[in-house]
Order: structure tokens, then C-alpha cells, then sequence
């Protein structure tokens, strides 16, 4: 009897990498010539990134900023959700960006539907927030990651536990 092999479908970002990002935005901030007295502040407290700053284009620069040091240390823009920007006390404007982890129900029911029209000798299993997916070959587990590359999901997807 041939042995099945496995692996899980997975959307994580490294928490470390986020606070490396933020710190190095922080200091940039300190040290450009337009952003240098905007009174700006990046604040993480849990899964949340709240920005302050004196004006909306300071902040659309803020967020560019951020965004570049977060792809530079691997983490995926898929993984911020940004709240509509609002006044704040004297005259700055405040954003809320939510960092996300994991797969929702919805959309884990699209992958698996996904993998199962595609590869039907393929068992995909919702657990939790990820997907198990499970198969005699190993070939087909290599084509269901190709596969799921190529598609355009609004989570950044992660492969772990190939065995």
C-alpha cells in the first residue's frame, strides 16, 4: 500500500520582520528632510499599525515608506488592511492598518474547491485557519502548489510541512 504524502496551505507573516520594518520606517522618518518635524508616529500594538501624522499627503508618504520596508524584509502587502484615515487631536490624521494571518472559511472553501476541480485524486481539508492537503503522489502535490502560485488569492500563501 503506497503512503500518502502531505503539506498545509498557510498565510502567516513574521511578526519580527513587521517590527524590523517599522523600526527602520521610524528612523527614516527622523532623517527625511520632509518628514523631519511632521510630528508623525508608527505605533504597533498587537495585530494593529496605527499611523499619525500632520496631513494626508505625509501620510500617503508614511505608508509608501512602510510598504517598502516590509516588501524589502519579505512581508507580503496581503497581509495589511487599511481602515479609512480620520482626524485626530491637533490636527493630524490617524490610520489604522490590521496585520492578518490566517485563511478565512470562505476563502478556504475556494481553494479546496479550486484544488479539488483541478486535481481530483487530491484531498484538500479545511483546519482551522489552513488547509491540509493530502495526496498518494508527489507530483500532484508539486502541480496543487503551482497551481495555487498562479492564482491570485488576497492572502499572501505560505506551503509548510511538505512530507
Amino acid at each position: 500500500m503506497a503512503s500518502t504524502s502531505s503539506f498545509d496551505v498557510v498565510s502567516r507573516y513574521d511578526r519580527q520582520e513587521v517590527i524590523n520594518a517599522l523600526d527602520q520606517t521610524r528612523r527614516e522618518i527622523i532623517t527625511r528632510y520632509d518628514l523631519k518635524d511632521s510630528r508623525t508616529t508608527l505605533d504597533l500594538e498587537g495585530d494593529r499599525i496605527t499611523i499619525t501624522t500632520d496631513g494626508d499627503y505625509r501620510l500617503q508618504t508614511v505608508r509608501d515608506l512602510m510598504e517598502g520596508k516590509m516588501v524589502r524584509r519579505g512581508v507580503s502587502l496581503k497581509a495589511l488592511r487599511y481602515d479609512e484615515p480620520e482626524p485626530a487631536s491637533g490636527g493630524n490624521v490617524r490610520q489604522h492598518a490590521d496585520l492578518v494571518q490566517g485563511i478565512e472559511q470562505d476563502l478556504g472553501k475556494q481553494i479546496t474547491k479550486a484544488i479539488r476541480d483541478e486535481y481530483p485524486k487530491v484531498q484538500a481539508q479545511i483546519q482551522g485557519d489552513s488547509l491540509r492537503v493530502t495526496a498518494k503522489s508527489k507530483d500532484d502535490l508539486q502541480n496543487v502548489i503551482q497551481l495555487l502560485k498562479g492564482k491570485d488569492y488576497p492572502v499572501d500563501l505560505q506551503f509548510v510541512n511538505y512530507r
